[in-house]
């Protein structure tokens, strides 16, 4: 599962987020890095599949 987020965040930051988070605060930041920017949406959504503590558990 790790990876699929990993692969989402590269090409789809929102989905990622969506993936580990829902439909939260978070994605909404991902979005809106995203469409600002791709790579500030892409940075932030590695960052959420990859410290997600929900995950760790």
């Amino acid at each position: 599962m790790t990876f699929i987020r990993i692969l989402a965040a590269i090409l789809l930051p929102p989905l990622a987020v969506f993936l580990t988070r829902g439909l939260r605060r978070d994605f909404w930041i991902a979005v809106v890095l995203t469409l600002i920017a791709f790579v500030p949406g892409m940075v932030f959504a590695l960052y959420v599949a990859l410290t997600d503590r929900r995950a760790v558990a």
